[in-house]
């Protein structure tokens, strides 16, 4: 039996929950208000709740070309291939580390561990200047590959730490019983370890995609040309320009950017519920 709060409690624990909606909520109506404000010539000189003439022509305006000369689809489809392969990247050889680190026993594997760990404490501009310099050497700082390599990169720590955890919580009799039906490695690895852990992998890749799909200011060392900036690269741009800019049309572009994240979101959610769903049946 769950024990009953308080009144007192019970009004303490829902003042602290709106507080917490608010701080989330509010920024997001802020953003939506700029984006549907047709008035504003500049940055916004005064609060207000609604916009004071609502329109949909920020959203309009930005879709042709909202950074320089480039078309918002190359910004969209920029974003969404460096973003999308640099999570995959991270995935792939996080699972495959992840798995080394959680099932076997190998010399060097805690210092490993440690310099995996290391990295992942370390801010990420403490790594620009070695990959600046490979990546350099590999003619390709400039290219949207290079920036694929660089977020790859960033966010292999995080993903093989949270799947050596999932993978150790798996547990290790039903690898055994595989093997003793006669299942190798691989199948044993493909068929039901990984299965298993496919929600913590959904988790991780998702985490991998949103780090390099929100990043602006590691990117602009490796990018010259404006044809390969991403979203949120050209948002922080026109911010910084200096130049009288409508933040109508910079809230409509923030909007555009989210949409993205949103619908992946959505995605993963139903994945990981059936995949809970389904673990909870098996069992």
């Amino acid at each position: 039996m769950h024990k009953q709060m308080k009144p007192f409690q019970q009004i303490i624990s829902q003042f602290a929950l709106i507080l917490i909606g608010l701080y989330v909520i509010l920024p997001i109506w802020g953003i939506l208000r700029l984006a549907f404000d047709s008035t504003l010539k500049s940055r916004p000189t005064e609060f207000r709740w609604f916009p004071k003439e609502f329109s949909v022509q920020p959203l309009l305006s930005v879709l042709d070309r909202p950074y320089q000369s480039v078309s918002f689809i190359t910004l969209l489809q920029n974003s969404l291939i460096v973003s999308i392969c640099a999570g995959l990247a991270a995935v792939i050889l996080g699972v495959s580390l992840a798995y080394a680190f959680a099932r076997f026993r190998f010399p060097g594997r805690k210092s490993g561990l440690f310099l995996i760990l290391l990295t992942a404490v370390l801010p990420p501009v403490a790594f620009t200047t070695p990959l600046y310099l490979l990546l350099s050497w590999m003619q390709i700082r400039t290219t949207l590959l290079g920036l694929i390599i660089v977020y790859a990169a960033f966010a292999m720590p995080f993903c093989v730490w949270n799947l050596r955890a999932a993978f150790q919580a798996i547990p290790k009799e039903l690898e055994e019983a595989a093997f003793l039906d006669g299942a190798g490695h691989f199948t044993t690895f493909w068929s039901i370890t990984l299965p298993l852990a496919m929600p913590s992998i959904a988790v991780a890749a998702l985490i991998a995609f949103l780090m390099a799909y929100s990043e602006f200011t590691i990117g602009w060392l490796f990018v010259e040309k404006a044809e390969t900036v991403t979203l949120a690269m050209s948002i922080y741009a026109i911010l910084t320009s200096g130049a009288a800019q409508p933040w109508s049309q910079i809230g409509a572009l923030a909007i555009l950017m989210s949409a993205p994240v949103v619908v992946i979101f959505l995605i993963f959610q139903r994945t990981l519920l059936e995949r809970m769903m389904f673990g909870s049946a098996s069992d």
